[in-house]
C-alpha cells in the first residue's frame, strides 16, 4: 500500500501535458447507414429507482422499462465516478477524471473548463464524422480558460469540444449563478441575488444555495424547459431528412437535489418528492421516445439511458419511505462501495440490439467512446479514450471469451480509488470515501490499510478479506501502479496522433 500510495500521490500532483490532436475533417460521405445516438444521462439516479432493476421499487416507470424490454439491460455497468463533474468528464472523453486536477469533489459553477479544447471526447468523434450534435441540459464540466467570468463569451465550453449547440445551465440545479446558457452566452444575465431556499416539496429536502440568478429563473421549470428543448431538437432533425445523423447527449438535472418535480407529479410515487422527480425523468424519457417514433427515427437511433452515479438516498430517507434507491448494493452517491457507482444502463437499437435482455459484463460509462467509435469503424487515436472499451459486443449480444474490460477504476468524492478485476474490488482506503459515515476511517496498527471484498460472494460489501488474500491486493495494487505510470487502462487502438 505503501509503495502505491507514494506513486498515487507523486503522479497526482502533476501536471499531465496533453498532446494536440490532429483536427479531423468533418465529412458526411461516410454516415450513410449510421445510426442517430440519443444518450439521456440522469443526475443522481439510482440502481434501485427503475422496476426493470427493482420488482419492489416505489417509483413507477413505465418508459424506461418499455425501453428495456426493447432493448438490453446492463447488470454491473458503472460511473466512473460517483459524483457528477468526473463522471461528465470521463463520459465524454473515456479517459478517467482523476488523471486531471479534479481528483477529489466536483466543479462550481464559476470553475475553469475541465476538458481541453484538443481532447477528444463524443461530440468531436461524431462531428468529425458528419454528425450534428447537440448538447442540452446540464453541463457541470466548466466555462471558459480562467475562472468563468458570465460577462465575457463563455469559451472554451461545449461548442469548442465538438458540439453544435448547447442549451442548458452551468453546473447543478443547487449552484449559482441560476441561468441559462446558450451556445456562447447567457439567455439572461444574472442581475439579481437569491437568498437560497429549501425548495423540496412534501416534507422532503433540498435547497438551492444562495448566488446570482436570471430574473424569472425557475428551479421547477428547468427540467421541463431542457426536456422540451431536446424534443424540438429531435422534431427538427426529423424535418431535416435523414442525410445527416445527429447525436443528442441529454443530460438531466433529475432528480439531483432540490427534489423539485412540477406539480403535475407530486404524489405520484410511493418515495416522497424524490420518487415524484423520479416519476417525471421516467415520463421525458416517453417524451424523447415518442418524438423518434412520430419523426420516424426511432428505427434508426442508438438510445441510452444512464445515470451519473448511485443516488443521493440517505439512511433517513429509507426510514421515511419503503424504497431502496440504490437496490440493496451498500452505499449511496459519492460513496467507494457499489451503491455509489453502479448504475442503471439500458440501450435500445432496432435491428441491432436483441430485445428484452440483459448481461453482467462489467462495463464504465467510459466505453463509450470506444464503442461509439466502433459504430463508425475507426479507431481512435492513441491519446484519446485512455480508458475506453469497446462494449459494443456486450449490446449486440455478441459470444467472446473473456472479459472485454481488464479492469475497472473506480472514484469516490473524497478521492478514494478503487479498482475492480472480475469479482475482486480493492479499495485504497477505509469507510466510504462520500456522504456514507464514516467517510474516512484512520487504521490503528495491525487493521488493514484498504478493503478488498469478494462481490460474487459477497455483493454487499460486508466481508472485508483485506489481510486474508494478500496475494490478491498486492496482484491489483501491481496493477492500479501499472495504470497510473501507463497513462491509460486500455491498449492504444492505433499510433496515430
Amino acid at each position: 500500500m505503501t509503495q502505491l500510495s507514494n506513486v498515487h500521490r507523486r503522479l497526482f500532483l502533476a501536471v499531465f501535458l496533453l498532446v494536440p490532436l490532429a483536427a479531423a475533417s468533418a465529412s458526411e460521405s461516410g454516415t450513410k447507414g449510421k445510426p442517430n445516438i440519443v444518450l439521456i444521462l440522469a443526475d443522481d439516479m439510482g440502481y434501485g429507482d427503475l422496476t426493470c432493476y427493482n420488482s419492489k421499487s416505489q417509483i413507477p416507470t413505465p418508459n424506461m422499462d418499455r425501453l428495456a424490454s426493447k432493448g438490453i439491460r446492463l447488470l454491473d455497468a458503472h460511473s466512473p465516478s460517483a459524483v457528477c463533474s468526473p463522471t461528465r468528464y470521463a463520459l465524454l472523453t473515456g479517459r478517467y477524471a482523476w488523471r486531471t486536477r479534479l481528483t477529489r469533489g466536483v466543479l462550481w459553477g464559476d470553475s475553469p473548463c475541465l476538458i481541453k479544447p484538443s481532447r477528444m471526447t463524443l461530440a468531436s468523434l461524431l462531428k468529425s464524422h458528419g454528425f450534428a450534435t447537440a448538447c442540452i441540459g446540464k453541463w457541470h464540466l466548466g466555462l471558459q480558460s480562467d475562472k468563468t467570468d458570465y460577462s465575457l463569451p463563455l469559451k472554451p465550453g461545449p461548442i469548442e469540444l465538438g458540439f453544435d449547440t448547447f442549451f442548458g445551465i452551468p453546473a447543478t440545479l443547487d449552484m449559482e449563478p441560476y441561468v441559462y446558457v446558450l451556445d456562447h452566452g447567457l439567455e439572461k444575465k444574472p442581475t439579481e441575488f437569491t437568498r437560497g431556499e429549501n425548495l423540496a416539496r412534501a416534507g422532503g429536502k433540498g435547497f438551492h444555495r444562495p448566488g446570482r440568478i436570471a430574473p424569472g429563473f425557475s428551479h421547477v421549470e428547468v427540467l421541463p424547459r431542457t426536456a422540451e428543448k431536446a424534443v424540438e431538437y429531435i422534431e427538427k432533425q426529423g424535418k431535416e431528412g435523414s442525410a445527416r445523423p445527429f447525436f443528442l447527449y441529454f443530460a438531466l438535472t433529475a432528480p439531483h437535489t432540490p427534489w423539485v418535480p412540477s406539480p403535475e407529479f407530486i404524489g405520484k410515487s410511493k418515495a416522497g418528492p424524490y420518487g415524484d422527480f423520479v416519476a417525471q425523468i421516467d415520463h421525458i424519457v416517453g417524451q424523447v421516445s415518442d418524438a423518434l417514433d412520430r419523426t420516424d427515427q426511432a428505427s434508426n437511433t442508438l438510445f441510452i439511458m444512464t445515470s451519473d452515479n448511485g443516488a443521493h438516498w440517505m439512511q433517513e430517507d429509507q426510514r421515511k419511505y419503503p424504497h431502496l434507491a440504490n437496490g440493496n448494493l451498500k452505499g449511496q452517491k459519492a460513496d467507494i462501495w457499489e451503491g455509489g457507482h453502479r448504475v442503471p444502463f439500458i440501450a435500445r437499437w432496432p435491428g441491432k440490439i436483441q430485445p428484452g435482455t440483459t448481461s453482467s459484463e462489467t462495463v464504465c460509462l467510459t466505453d463509450l467512446l470506444a464503442t461509439f467509435a466502433a459504430i463508425l469503424d475507426t479507431d481512435l487515436p492513441s491519446k484519446a479514450g485512455e480508458d475506453s472499451y469497446n462494449i459494443l459486443p456486450v449490446l449486440l449480444g455478441q459470444k467472446f471469451e473473456q472479459p472485454l474490460r481488464e479492469a475497472t477504476v473506480h472514484q469516490s468524492f473524497e478521492g478514494f480509488l478503487a479498482i475492480r478485476q472480475g469479482d475482486w474490488k480493492l479499495i485504497f482506503g477505509r469507510g466510504s470515501g462520500g456522504f456514507s459515515d464514516p467517510a474516512v476511517i484512520r487504521p490503528r496498527p495491525g487493521e488493514a490499510p484498504g478493503q478488498l471484498y469478494h462481490l460474487g460472494l459477497d455483493p454487499t460489501e460486508k466481508d472485508n478479506v483485506f489481510l486474508k488474500e494478500t496475494k490478491t491486493v498486492k496482484r491489483l495494487q501491481l496493477l492500479m501502479q501499472k495504470y497510473i505510470e501507463d497513462r491509460r487502462s486500455c491498449p492504444a487502438q492505433s499510433k496515430g496522433s
